[in-house]
């Protein structure tokens, strides 16, 4: 399975920014779509909180609009960038890309990290805020 490197999240209090990246090691992001899914404690499934396709053209779901911001630099890193942290944005946070299947339709998924529906992922960051 191909795997994305994360790097980024910690722990900040409500209202705190911080940023996440994704790096691909064995492809670039040319002909993938990108996204950023989030599994709270609990929780079985992941909510897909952001995307950005291949055609530069991005997707948040309500909650994190205007707060949350994805962005790519290089043809194989993909950023989010997370400002105005709430308690309930805590979560791991895991990255994905497919060329194919990515989509807000896909907007809960189960097995976030290993789940075979999409090419990679990342392998998830703890992102803690505290109020």
């Amino acid at each position: 399975k191909v795997q994305l490197v994360q790097s980024g999240g910690g722990s900040v209090q409500a209202g705190g920014s911080l940023r996440l990246s994704c790096t691909a090691s064995e492809f670039t992001f040319d002909a993938s779509d990108v996204g950023w899914y989030r599994r709270t404690q609990g929780n079985d499934e992941c909510e897909l909180v952001s995307l950005i396709k291949s055609d530069g053209s991005t997707y948040y779901i309500d909650s994190v609009k205007g707060r949350f911001s994805m962005s790519q630099d290089t043809k194989n890193t993909v950023y989010l960038q997370m400002k105005s942290l709430k308690p309930e944005d805590t979560a791991v946070y895991f990255c994905a890309a497919d060329a194919e299947y990515l989509t807000p339709q896909l907007g809960w998924i189960s097995h976030c990290g290993v789940n075979e529906a999409l090419d990679a992922w990342g392998q998830g960051t703890l992102v803690t805020v505290s109020s």
